[in-house]
């Protein structure tokens, strides 16, 4: 859901937004497939972002049977104050 502010009155207004939760997508899919490599390799791997930061985490968490866990996932308020904190 975009937020209507004052001064934004189109999509467009929220590029920079968008494309930045693009991106923390990309990043996790990334470090999630060379995580998966090394594992393959019998290597470690360290990943950029501590786990509580990672979007699988924050943004879809999931159960043990794959599905996003929508109790867990951080929406709203909760949501708000992960990314100001």
């Amino acid at each position: 859901m975009l937020w209507k502010e004052a001064g934004c009155t189109a999509e467009l207004d929220y590029t920079e937004q968008t494309s930045w939760l693009l991106f923390l997508k990309y990043l996790d899919g990334l470090e999630q497939d060379r995580a998966d490599e090394a594992a393959l390799d019998g290597k470690s791997y360290r990943f950029i972002l501590d786990e509580p930061y990672r979007w699988e985490q924050w943004a879809a968490p999931t159960g043990s049977d794959g599905q996003i866990d929508h109790n867990r996932a951080l929406t709203g308020d909760d949501l708000r104050d992960f990314v100001n904190d």
